[in-house]
């Protein structure tokens, strides 16, 4: 098992660039994609998920600030989900879970957010005039969010943004923007929760991982809002993730 006091091996340094490098060029922390790549390597559950959390966090800051400079951000796509999720992801982050526990949601997490990013795509459910919200989905829809983000380390991003375009309450854009901000204060709040449960690891590995997501996420943001395409990079991203989860699955029940 990888010691928290210990560097990081050199394929995940190089892993946890890319993950930041093309999660943050479609508008994302990234949080699937870490959890993913640490998931190959013999690291604590503890140490994955507060690792991910506060690269999360890094990540999602520098996109929620380039979104709400362009003009995106909607303040009422926000708040709203946060009066169940700051909670719930905090109890998340609380919890200690079993290794095999953890695991299993860890999986399914991931295998959706893949599925989600390889066939959803966000022009094909244009916002052209915003509807009313629905008080009941977005509490419950807020609440599941914040406990799967304390759980396993996920920000919650990738599950809000389908919800807010699909219910018409927003365009892609400003679900972006909102899913951003969300990530920040629920990845914030899911790491008080470990702090304050004594389920928070960090040490050298994250200490040397986060300059690495930070140079991923500057690159990757920059490229993205000029050159790349969005929609072949979440496609990509989707069979990546799938693939991973996969072969985590394979060496899990190998063992």
């Amino acid at each position: 098992m990888l010691d928290i006091n210990s560097l990081p091996p050199w394929p995940l340094v190089g892993l946890a660039f890319g993950v930041a490098f093309l999660y943050s060029s479609v508008g994302f922390g990234g949080g699937s994609g870490y959890l993913a790549v640490m998931s190959l390597f013999a690291i604590s559950t503890q140490l994955i998920a507060s690792t991910a959390l506060s690269l999360n966090i890094l990540a999602a800051s520098i996109a929620f600030f380039i979104y709400w400079q362009s003009g995106h951000f909607t303040p009422a796509l926000l708040w709203p989900f946060l009066l169940t999720s700051l909670p719930a992801a905090f109890l998340g982050g609380y919890i200690h879970l079993h290794d095999t526990l953890y695991l299993g949601i860890l999986y399914a997490a991931l295998a959706y957010v893949g599925i989600q990013l390889l066939f959803w795509n966000q022009s094909a459910h244009p916002a052209s005039a915003p509807r009313r919200f629905a008080w009941p989905a977005i509490l419950v829809g807020g609440l599941l969010i914040g406990l799967l983000s304390g759980f396993v380390g996920l920000g919650g991003g990738i599950f809000l943004s389908p919800l807010i375009v699909l219910n018409g309450w927003g365009t892609p854009k400003q679900a972006a923007a909102s899913s951003a901000g969300f990530i920040v204060i629920n990845s914030i709040s899911g790491l008080l929760g470990r702090v304050m449960g004594g389920n928070f690891a960090f040490g050298l590995l994250g200490a040397t991982l986060l300059p690495v997501g930070l140079a991923g996420a500057l690159i990757g943001s920059w490229l993205g809002a000029h050159y790349l395409s969005g929609t072949l990079l979440r496609r990509i991203l989707g069979i990546i993730l799938l693939l991973t989860v996969l072969s985590s699955l394979i060496e899990f029940f190998r063992v």
